[in-house]
């Protein structure tokens, strides 16, 4: 394994591991999850050098980091554990944002005793409550940091503004949203910000939920209650479209003796050493499999290809259905 660092000081592993595919989320989620497979998996991560792991209070709730607590019990050196708060769990029926400080506070409480660790590695705010000034709840982040309970603080899918205001709060370590060839949009703005303040970026969804594995290659491999079914470049007008970057990027992955999923990461390594991209699995194979692309080098002539299939803007529909879009960029 190689190895990053998000802002100034946090050493992680190049590639981190994102929990939430595993216990809590549901089969519609990604397909059922084994509960001692995903162990063995967290367990293989480790032995591979792995040391950034990703959950979040909301996965379950609760469940996915009862999960991570329980693997990495007695081996915490390390390992650099993230979690992250930001939501009303009180009505499981309808879940909204709340990052007001008493919310900050309980959170933290509670993820710290279910991951049965002292302290948090990097505390991100899920998703920017537009009802609370970001001021106030960088404020509550950085009390706890303040009392031991947190290292350091990250935001996600937060706006310009919002991550200038934040940063000038407290030094804000790392900003996570959504990044791989097929949703580029963070590039315009965002990025070159995180860079110039020196956030560290980690990307969700690398593999494009899947997509960019070239394991689906028609709307019939899902199962019927898979949530992709209504994600706007599944869908029936867009799909075949957005396959065509697909055929690229297995080309590419051919010609390495590679997998498509190493070639979508190591694109993503490529665009810079402040990016540390955390690809989710929930089983052994797919964790090995992605965590192999940090020895894939892309050539200039592969990245050539791979900005024409797949350029900014480039990708079929929106990533995201409407109520999903309201929360990003805040």
């Amino acid at each position: 394994m190689k190895y990053r660092k998000l802002g100034a000081e946090l050493e992680v592993s190049a590639l981190g591991l994102g929990c939430m595919p595993m216990a809590g989320i549901g089969k519609g989620m990604y397909g059922e999850a084994n509960t001692a497979e995903c162990l063995a998996t967290l367990d293989r991560a480790i032995e591979l050098g792995i040391t950034f792991f990703d959950t979040a209070e909301v996965y379950g709730p609760y469940r996915n980091e009862e999960l991570l607590g329980q693997a990495i019990k007695g081996r915490r050196d390390r390992l650099v554990i993230a979690t992250k708060f930001g939501f009303d769990l009180t009505n499981p029926v309808k879940i909204g944002v709340d990052s007001s400080p008493a919310n900050v506070r309980r959170a933290c409480e509670g993820s710290l005793q279910r991951l049965g660790i002292d302290t948090i590695d990097l505390f991100y705010q899920h998703r920017v409550d537009p009802n609370v000034p970001i001021e106030e709840t960088v404020g509550a982040m950085a009390n706890l940091v303040t009392e031991g309970k947190v290292r350091y603080l990250g935001l996600s899918e937060a706006g310009a503004d919002t991550i200038k205001r934040a940063n000038r709060t407290h030094p804000i370590a790392a900003l996570q949203s959504e990044y791989s060839l097929w949703e580029r949009s963070i590039e315009e703005e965002i990025l070159p910000l995180c860079q110039d303040l020196n956030i560290g970026f980690v990307p969700y969804s690398p593999l494009g939920r899947g997509f960019l594995t070239g394991q689906i290659t028609s709307r019939d491999d899902l199962a019927d209650d898979d949530y992709r079914l209504r994600d706007p470049r599944y869908s029936e007008e867009n799909f075949d479209q957005n396959l065509k970057m697909v055929d690229v990027v297995k080309e590419i992955a051919s010609n390495h003796g590679c997998s498509a999923a190493q070639v979508a990461l190591a694109w993503l390594l490529a665009q810079g050493d402040f990016i540390v991209p955390i690809p989710g699995s929930k089983r052994r194979a797919t964790l090995e499999d992605s965590m192999a692309a940090v020895d894939v080098t892309l050539t200039d002539d592969d990245l050539d290809a791979l900005e024409k299939v797949a350029p900014m803007g480039g990708t079929a529909g929106p990533r995201y259905g409407e109520a999903m879009m309201s929360m990003v960029r805040l």
